[in-house]
């Protein structure tokens, strides 16, 4: 059985929402983030990504940087710009968004979980996480005394969560508006009486799936320890136990490809490169840099796109972990002929999200920013259940969700 717990949210009034909701920390670069806060002061950038308010000489990582995140979060909080709930409350939280031409839509429901169902697996992750930046949100959740974004968590779908979803939905929102992304953002609070249904209903899935935000699941597990550690009445009821998800059914989710990009062919020009892909896959000319289906993958490359299929035979599709596409690009290609052995830490190897599309790839080779470009076919949401389920790891990059989820609407307090 899954915790799930109301909570009293701190949120903007109705009329700052819009100003106030930010891109999620980890989608943006410190001056990208910097440019996004330059002229909104109340955005709640200031808060997940505070580092983009002092000079770029003082380290991301710097205690200075969780001391003004406090400083930000407190000034809009004093400043009347954000309030807190006087009651626990439920919350239901979708976006509407059309990407690549597809119209998208996911209702999630926003509430607490307890970090025990994630110590323990019933929250199930299928990433690795690095100590630098697990150690940035837990000082960051730590010093703030708050989960400042909610973690994308997916469950399997469920026809009575859809019929009680959809009943919710129907009152007035709370929040509605559209970001300069275009991403509608809508949001209701629960009404009380249909809290308990909501409770029962997700409390009695078998499991839930990070879909997003590994690291900050994995600092509010290390935050809740902490405190833990520095209360001798713990009893495990306190809510710094608990941290904020919004939950939302695999079917409406969507994931782009996570293309990649490398800065050198490992001493090869571009033919001598091609000739050497041919050796692991059928590569021809395309004018079409999307890959049709998975197995396959496209590279932009001596000025043109070729796509590049692997044998079909040659794929083990019993292995949930061997058979996604990036696993195959990294061990038939990446490794043996370009010499990447280790994605996660290589400096010749960079990852670009599907929503930049592949204009964005073929500009990075032509300005010179890349030497080669790979343009992805996604993993799916079944691949993701199935590796989780497995408990197994994906290789790093291999998902990218979008719409993202925005920070600042609901902040989860730890007291």
């Amino acid at each position: 059985m899954l915790r799930i717990y109301p909570f009293k949210a701190v949120r903007p009034r109705p009329d700052a929402a819009k100003d106030v909701a930010s891109v999620p920390y980890d989608v943006v670069s410190r001056e990208e983030a910097r440019a996004l806060g330059e002229h909104a002061p109340d955005s709640f950038i200031h808060v997940v990504r505070a580092d983009a308010d002092i000079p770029d000489d003082v380290s991301p990582y710097d205690r200075r940087v969780y001391e003004l995140a406090k400083a930000n979060f407190e000034r809009l909080w004093r400043g009347g710009v954000l309030l807190q709930e006087d009651e626990p409350r439920l919350y239901l939280y979708r976006q509407q968004a059309t990407i690549g031409g597809r119209e998208l839509s996911q209702t999630g429901l926003v509430c607490c979980v307890h970090v025990e169902d994630y110590d323990k697996g019933r929250i199930k992750k299928h990433e690795k996480t690095r100590k630098e930046k697990e150690d940035d949100r837990t000082n960051h959740v730590l010093a703030l005394n708050a989960n400042a974004g909610p973690v994308f968590l997916a469950h399997r779908a469920s026809g009575e969560i859809d019929a009680l979803v959809r009943g919710a939905c129907e009152g007035e929102p709370l929040y509605d508006f559209v970001a300069v992304d275009g991403v509608r953002h809508t949001v209701w609070v629960v009404d009380p009486a249909q809290e308990q249904a909501f409770l029962e209903a997700y409390g009695s899935l078998e499991a839930m799936y990070v879909a997003d935000g590994h690291h900050r699941s994995a600092s509010a597990s290390r935050a809740a320890a902490e405190r833990r550690k520095a209360n001798p009445g713990h009893t495990g009821a306190e809510e710094y136990n608990r941290f904020m998800a919004a939950v939302f059914p695999a079917d409406q989710l969507t994931i782009l490809p996570y293309n990649r990009v490398v800065t050198d062919l490992h001493g090869m020009d571009d033919a001598e490169f091609l000739a050497n892909l041919e050796e692991a896959c059928a590569v021809t000319p395309t004018s079409d840099p999307v890959p049709g289906r998975a197995g396959v993958f496209c590279v932009f490359v001596g000025g043109e796109w070729h796509a590049c299929a692997f044998q079909e035979s040659s794929i083990d599709h019993a292995d949930p972990i061997a058979s996604l596409d990036v696993s195959l690009l990294s061990e038939r290609v990446l490794e043996p002929i370009l010499g990447i052995g280790d994605v996660r830490t290589d400096p010749r190897i960079d990852f670009v999200g599907g929503g930049r599309g592949a204009e964005a790839l073929q500009k990075m080779v032509e300005t010179g920013k890349a030497a080669a470009a790979f343009s992805m076919h996604p993993t799916t949401m079944e691949q993701l259940l199935a590796v989780s389920d497995a408990g197994m790891i994906m290789p790093p990059k291999s998902t990218w969700f979008e719409p993202k989820l925005r920070s600042g609407l609901l902040v989860h307090m730890l007291d």
